[in-house]
């Protein structure tokens, strides 16, 4: 195409000056630029083609898994034969764990219930005025999800007793899509075992935006539930009975899975040497307390079985028994050496059975 453009006369009374723009001829002169149908050459090798992240993670955990077969295949054993344990024991067994896995759990977590002040709580909500009402919620609702419910795969929200308030920012992430992804990348690791899941979901926890304030209570509530979900005995796996160190968050994949299955191998075998106790323990308490009548002895040595630490009022009320009573009974089985009174006070004092 050519373009003419004519300049006027100017007052000089120049002659008009005619310039002719051979476009094409400038068009020449870009030889760098390709046709108006050239297409550039696609000879360069194909670059990497980038996973998505989820599945990079659950391959290095199915890694871990395979480095670490043998173990945990160990660590499976030991925890089915709690679960066989559980399911042909007495209900009070497990409520027996769950307090004691609480209690532990809760030292990890930096709340620090002692095993005492959980039983007054749990048992007749009371707490003292040094106690951190927040604490005992967290304690409590742990021993809640660790004695049964409905686990973390059907609700996570209703789980944990979390709800996205009505108003929250704009920029704020919804609960409801940091619990989504966690879901969604734990249901993607259905082929791996439900020890290595229940890790993965700890050690992702955080990462999901999960945790609040660093609290690691949820997470492992959370995960000792994963871990026994196809047990049909035991509802949870101990983690912090005797020590948590399998709780702790460094290292790679590998390392973590070895500690978390070293610590879960010794708070199995913690609770299954407490069960051998509490079960020796009633066998003798049935035999030398055949010779007391009423139903308070039987009530009591239940109470006794499913409680770690009892009090009088708190056994009064889970006896529906009389004070006078409750406190015969006690006193005669303390004389025989079936409890030992723990704290050394004149009031508001406590017994353990003797292992």
């Amino acid at each position: 195409m050519k373009i003419q453009a004519s300049a006027l006369t100017d007052d000089f009374n120049d002659p008009l000056i005619t310039i002719e723009e051979d476009e094409e001829a400038h068009e020449e002169d870009l030889w760098f630029l390709p046709g108006p149908f050239e297409e550039e050459p696609d000879d360069l090798p194909p670059g990497p083609r980038a996973e998505p992240p989820d599945t990079a993670v659950i391959e290095d955990w199915a890694k871990a898994e395979g480095v670490h077969a043998a173990r945990l295949a160990r660590v499976a054993g030991r925890l089915g034969a709690l679960d066989d344990r559980l399911l042909r024991g007495p209900e009070g067994w497990r409520h027996r764990l769950a307090l004691i896995e609480a209690a532990d759990l809760s030292w990890f977590a930096g709340d620090r219930v002692s095993s005492d002040r959980l039983a007054l709580w749990i048992s007749m909500r009371l707490s003292g005025a040094q106690d951190d009402p927040n604490a005992l919620a967290r304690v409590g609702w742990a021993v809640r999800r660790l004695t049964g419910g409905p686990g973390p795969k059907a609700d996570l929200a209703a789980f944990l007793d979390r709800r996205d308030p009505e108003n929250i920012e704009g920029s704020a992430e919804r609960f409801e899509e940091r619990a989504g992804g966690w879901l969604d990348v734990m249901a993607a690791a259905a082929e791996l075992h439900p020890i290595t899941r229940a890790c993965m979901g700890f050690h992702l926890w955080n990462l999901a935006g999960l945790g609040q304030h660093g609290d690691q209570m949820e997470a492992a509530v959370t995960a000792s539930r994963i871990a026994a979900s196809d047990g049909s005995g035991a509802i949870f796996v101990p983690l912090a009975m005797g020590g948590a160190g399998g709780l702790r968050v460094s290292g790679l994949p590998p390392e973590r899975l070895a500690r978390w299955l070293d610590g879960m191998n010794s708070a199995i075998l913690t609770a299954m040497r407490h069960l051998d106790g509490t079960q020796t323990w009633s066998v003798r308490a049935e035999r030398v307390m055949s010779q007391l009548s009423g139903r308070t002895p039987a009530a009591l040595r239940s109470v006794l079985t499913e409680w770690p630490l009892v009090s009088a009022p708190m056994a009064e009320a889970l006896t529906g028994a009389s004070r006078a009573a409750v406190q015969r009974n006690l006193a005669w089985i303390e004389e025989r050496g079936l409890i030992q009174e723990v704290t050394q006070q004149g009031r508001f004092r406590m017994w353990r059975i003797s292992i």
